[in-house]
């Protein structure tokens, strides 16, 4: 996968390496897309949402959207689209997704997903997914990027 080649197959990064791939990421999406952010807590998949958004342009302050489930950056995206920042933990149903806009938003906007396994079967295909995790070093996250196919 072409964009697996951004974490330079060592599969350990620091913060600030993390944050050079999300911006690197950004600079190469040029249309809607859905990136899910897979990880536990403190994993890194809001320091890599902020990194990406800032890499898109966005200067507002970027809340964690842990309480109000989504953020969304108007005209931020690619060629003006919106950027979506969502946090699915809080969701009780997959089913949640379609009231709160955002499978209409995965045809329009760019997403970025945070625990999107609570959104079960809702993800559209072709999702990026960026799998984080804690290391035995404090400073080192252990990354994979992945592609489904169509």
């Amino acid at each position: 996968m072409a964009h697996q080649a951004l974490i330079d197959g060592r599969g350990e990064l620091t913060q600030a390496e993390l944050e050079t791939v999300a911006a690197q990421l950004a600079d190469k999406l040029d249309r809607p897309h859905v990136i899910c952010l897979h990880g536990g807590l403190g994993a890194g998949k809001s320091t890599f949402a902020r990194a990406f958004l800032r890499a898109k342009g966005v200067t507002d302050d970027i809340p964690s959207p842990t309480f109000n489930l989504m953020q969304v950056y108007e005209g931020a995206g690619p060629k003006g689209s919106d950027i979506w920042h969502v946090d699915a933990y809080r969701l009780a149903d997959p089913s949640e997704a379609e009231a709160l806009g955002l499978l209409d938003a995965f045809d329009t906007a760019l997403c970025l997903i945070e625990w999107p396994e609570n959104l079960g079967n809702q993800l559209p295909p072709r999702c990026l997914h960026l799998h984080l995790a804690l290391t035995d070093n404090d400073d080192l996250r252990r990354v994979a990027l992945t592609q489904e196919a169509a």
